[in-house]
């Protein structure tokens, strides 16, 4: 039941910080509608992470995240490719050891997003698609028609689509994210390797009777510090579901990985289960290792 200290971990959520980290929230701002979100929050959730990491003045914010990496026994880490992320296109070309790029799609932009998909893996290899369907604008059900290109495409790259799922922290709308909405994507894309992000609350018991029913559906731990990992999920990650469950941080953007690291120790998973949550189901679902 120990966490094991020597595994090189990979984490599906991490992103490079800098003097100015308001950028990572520019996508979402136009639905947000309340003055408190817009003026006030230095991130959209703000009042559910009470200890924001605040780092500034780094000569270098790459080496500085590498650095932080090592410290933790990160081996690699999952950024976002895209139009405020061109700090990470620095951090791929000088780390292609360390970092590997996903890219947020906007389902939105009709085919133009499914060529840009086919650009990114091309220029950067990506190895996986991610999704906020509630914050995009305007919100796209995971279950909506305009999605099922790029789910097709993802499908011929060979790449999982990684969905927030569950009621999102932002103060906007959850319906685009109820967990059931999975059901027929899944159902439709057999081939689409599915890993959720942001917890599936409040619907973690739909979760794990979902990845029950459909091998090709995964969750991942992102923006939850380790001590408020569901336990439902916990469960089945020892159990049934030892496959299918694995670990992504929040770095920089609600956790530091000085507290993940701090809280991972008492999670409960069993001794085999460890080397699955903390890598290997990554390495295969993610297909790191071709």
């Amino acid at each position: 039941m120990p966490m094991p200290k020597d595994i090189g971990v990979i984490d599906l959520m991490l992103a490079v910080p800098g003097d100015d980290n308001s950028h990572f929230y520019e996508w979402i701002k136009p639905m947000l509608m309340d003055k408190e979100s817009h003026e006030m929050f230095k991130m959209p959730a703000q009042y559910m992470f009470k200890d924001i990491p605040q780092i500034d003045g780094q000569d270098d914010y790459v080496a500085y995240t590498v650095a932080q990496m090592d410290k933790h026994g990160i081996e690699r880490a999952m950024i976002g490719v895209g139009p405020y992320a061109e700090h990470h296109k620095e951090a791929l070309r000088r780390f292609p050891d360390r970092f590997f790029a996903c890219y947020e799609a906007n389902p939105n932009n009709g085919m133009d997003e499914v060529r840009t998909i086919v650009a990114l893996k091309e220029e950067f290899d990506i190895k996986a698609v991610t999704a906020s369907p509630a914050m995009i604008c305007p919100p796209v059900p995971v279950n909506d028609k305009k999605w099922y290109p790029i789910y097709a495409k993802l499908v011929e790259l060979d790449i999982p689509f990684c969905p927030c799922m569950g009621i999102p922290g932002p103060r906007l709308p959850f319906g685009p994210q109820k967990v059931e909405l999975l059901d027929e994507v899944l159902w439709f894309f057999p081939e689409l390797r599915v890993v959720t992000r942001h917890g599936c609350e409040p619907w973690t018991d739909v979760a794990w009777k979902m990845m029950l029913k459909y091998p090709n559906l995964h969750y991942m731990t992102s923006a939850f510090a380790p001590k408020h990992y569901p336990e439902d999920i916990v469960h089945f990650a020892n159990t049934r579901g030892s496959d299918q469950v694995m670990y992504a941080g929040y770095f920089p953007m609600g956790l530091s990985l000085d507290r993940i690291f701090r809280e991972m120790p008492d999670v409960p998973l069993r001794d085999e289960v460890w080397p699955k949550f903390l890598r290997e189901n990554a390495l295969r679902v993610f297909k790191l290792d071709q």
